[in-house]
């Protein structure tokens, strides 16, 4: 910046206050700034600046994988609601690997940054890494909790299983739930869900397990149990509901492959609903009836309790607002 300055004939001072607020510098120095910027192919290092600011204006956000639909959907948001603030984001993904989520943590440890937005992996985070972190800089967690008590934004499971499970107990026979597996707490928290609201209604709880590991191949890993279902005894009832869409998609893939014909029709044999209503979920054949998470809501209010602490006076997150749970609605499409 200061060769720059010493190359355009605008003092430094006036530049830094330039590219803080453009239209903070009177009009005829404005327009020399940018010719001088066009000529000499000048622009600032955003990282080399944010070191010079008192509060850093960058957000690192931590999830499991960016090529989830889920995860770039919420990523999408969060970006578009820092941007309203000034702030600049970084995504970093573990890849559902905690080795990576670890090294991710270690970047941002590294970096002076204002604060984290983080969809943790849950059941092998380094715990200890992760409390490092929060003594460093604000946190809140999305989607997945570690029950430590720290700010959280994350979808109601049970109002929204709740309210799924009713739907295809009304419409239907009873579902089996088709869990996933156990990488973050949703996994535990919807079936739990699930078990809870068929017992309300008087139905006896079906579920069928998937492998024990932590693993994120939702779809392959239900293609192939669903297969090894449908080719032993059967589902227990003709109606599954499934963990999430991905694992929805995969029971589908396994049930075409088999000549299973999947819908509410006359000659359909199996019902299958989803949670999440990713935005591919839709477009199925047959489309998905699944629940609808608040992409919108869940990126803003995470934002905003992020950034509630990080423009504080005073340390700590807001009262009031350490967890927030957001409903769910019924998306009812062809496929239940």
């Amino acid at each position: 910046m200061a060769e720059f300055a010493q190359l355009s004939g605008i003092s430094r001072p006036t530049v830094s206050k330039y590219f803080n607020d453009p239209a903070s510098v009177r009009k005829s120095i404005r327009s020399k700034i940018e010719r001088a910027l066009l000529k000499y192919d000048y622009r600032p290092n955003l990282f080399a600046v944010n070191l010079n600011k008192r509060k850093p204006k960058i957000i690192g956000v931590i999830v499991p994988d960016t090529s989830d639909m889920f995860y770039s959907e919420m990523v999408r948001h969060i970006e578009m609601r820092c941007a309203i603030d000034g702030y600049f984001v970084l995504v970093l993904s573990s890849r559902g690997d905690p080795l990576l989520e670890a090294r991710s943590i270690d970047t941002l440890l590294s970096l002076k940054i204002a604060g984290a937005i983080i969809a943790p992996l849950g059941i092998r985070t380094d715990a200890a890494l992760m409390e490092s972190l929060r003594a460093h800089i604000p946190i809140v967690y999305l989607d997945s909790s570690l029950h430590d008590g720290s700010p959280f934004v994350g979808t109601d499971n049970e109002q929204s299983i709740g309210l799924i499970t009713d739907y295809l107990c009304r419409t239907g026979t009873p579902p089996t739930f088709f869990e996933m597996p156990a990488v973050n707490h949703n996994a535990a928290e919807r079936r739990d869900a699930y078990v809870r609201t068929m017992e309300r209604l008087g139905f006896q709880p079906e579920v069928v397990g998937v492998t024990r590991q932590t693993d994120w191949r939702f779809e392959e890993i239900a293609y192939g149990e669903a297969l090894r279902v449908l080719d032993g005894k059967g589902f227990p009832t003709s109606t599954l509901l499934c963990a999430n869409d991905r694992i929805a998609v995969g029971v589908m893939a396994a049930a075409f492959q088999r000549g299973v014909k999947v819908g509410r029709e006359a000659d359909c044999r199996l019902r299958v609903a989803g949670h999440d209503d990713q935005p591919y979920s839709r477009f199925g054949c047959p489309p998905l009836t699944t629940v609808a998470q608040d992409f919108s809501r869940l990126g803003s209010l995470g934002v905003e309790m992020l950034l509630a602490e990080v423009e504080s006076e005073t340390p700590g997150p807001p009262e009031g607002a350490r967890q927030m749970r957001v409903e769910a609605r019924l998306m009812m499409r062809a496929s239940a």
